[in-house]
């Protein structure tokens, strides 16, 4: 336990035999739990978290309070959530949990039937965290990239500062230039700009690292079975958890890489995946948080903006097509363009300045 309250690590793992007992045997002491999801992995990544299951003590049974809330007429949301909770296993990739002594195993390995991604595995061990009431849940990889010491600083804001979800930030690390990829730092870099637009988090700053914490509030307020199963999962994240108003918070952390992990990314297919996936969520954010949820004039100002946009494009090609051509154009068709855009702009420009303003509160620095 940290500052008395509970604190799970969920480690997705793919074909990661190589790396996995280094996690499994760095992780700190006041972690109650580790929850280790085989993604169906082609190696021997499930049978070396059992060798090292059999080989460990027994430890506290952790209390589950999932049972249902005293019935009464003022908290049936309460327990029709909770029920809801209990009964939605069937939307998960199908799995088992490896373990003999489930109750009694600091370790807990869950194995996945099939293949979902590292998306999917988060969310399977999200949900076990979320049934066992965990008050926080970490995420750390499988291959040995996040340093456990830093596993304490990333969890204590969830802890102490009522904070929803923390990110550890590794670009505003000095060395952060000299060890990351250059393709891993450009592709992070593009990708970065397209989720604060998506999320509404402006102000984040490394949205790819998975190094990240979660409140059991948090985990409650978001439909975790639905979140992208593959890369594209810390960028849905980010949107889920702004259309449930959650607070974020950085934390600084080392960049690690070139320590016998194996990249499973392909940047030039992640990237135009993702940013499909950003371009999806940002409509839906809009409709859900400013339409449905609480209305804002954010959300229209951002269609008026796309929708006088689109019909400055046939008088933007007009425009071109005249010029290369050699020909005059008319100050009717540039006038109809001038108009159009810079009312497009305008709008746009008022959009994005009340959406950062209105998501200022999240983001908690």
């Amino acid at each position: 336990m940290l500052l008395n309250k509970t604190v799970a690590v969920v480690v997705p793992a793919y074909n990661e035999e190589k790396q996995i007992r280094q996690v499994l045997e760095t992780m700190p002491d006041f972690v109650d739990r580790i929850i280790v999801v085989n993604d169906c992995s082609s190696d021997n990544t499930g049978a070396k978290v059992i060798d090292y299951i059999n080989k460990q003590k027994p430890v506290q049974s952790i209390i589950n309070n999932t049972g249902n809330i005293y019935q009464s007429k003022y908290n049936r949301a309460e327990n029709l959530l909770k029920e809801k909770q209990q009964t939605d296993m069937g939307y998960y990739i199908p799995s088992e949990i490896a373990n003999l002594s489930p109750d009694s195993d600091r370790i807990i390995l869950i194995n996945n039937l099939k293949n979902g991604g590292v998306g999917s595995a988060i969310a399977r061990g999200y949900k076990w965290c979320l049934d066992h009431s965990i008050d926080c849940t970490a995420v750390m990889a499988g291959d040995g990239q996040m340093d456990p010491a830093e596993l304490e600083s990333i969890c204590t804001p969830i802890l102490t500062q009522d904070i929803d979800y923390v990110k550890g930030n590794r670009l505003i690390h000095g060395g952060a230039r000299l060890v990351m990829p250059k393709t891993r730092f450009f592709g992070n870099s593009i990708l970065s700009i397209l989720t604060k637009i998506a999320s509404g988090y402006w102000h984040v700053s490394d949205t790819q690292t998975g190094y990240t914490a979660i409140s059991l509030s948090a985990l409650s307020a978001i439909t975790i079975h639905d979140i992208y199963p593959r890369y594209g999962m810390p960028n849905d994240m980010l949107v889920k958890l702004n259309i449930a108003f959650c607070t974020l918070k950085e934390v600084k952390i080392k960049p690690v890489y070139n320590i016998g992990e194996t990249s499973k990314m392909k940047v030039h297919k992640v990237i135009p995946r993702i940013s499909w996936l950003l371009f999806k969520s940002f409509f839906k954010r809009l409709w859900i948080k400013y339409l449905f949820r609480d209305f804002h004039p954010l959300f229209l100002l951002y269609h008026f903006s796309f929708f006088i946009g689109i019909f400055a494009i046939p008088y933007a090609c007009k425009i071109m097509s005249i010029m290369i051509s050699g020909g005059s154009v008319s100050p009717a068709t540039m006038l109809a363009f001038f108009f159009l855009f810079t009312s497009s702009f305008q709008s746009l420009l008022f959009a994005m300045w009340m959406d950062i303003q209105d998501n200022e509160r999240l983001y908690k620095s």
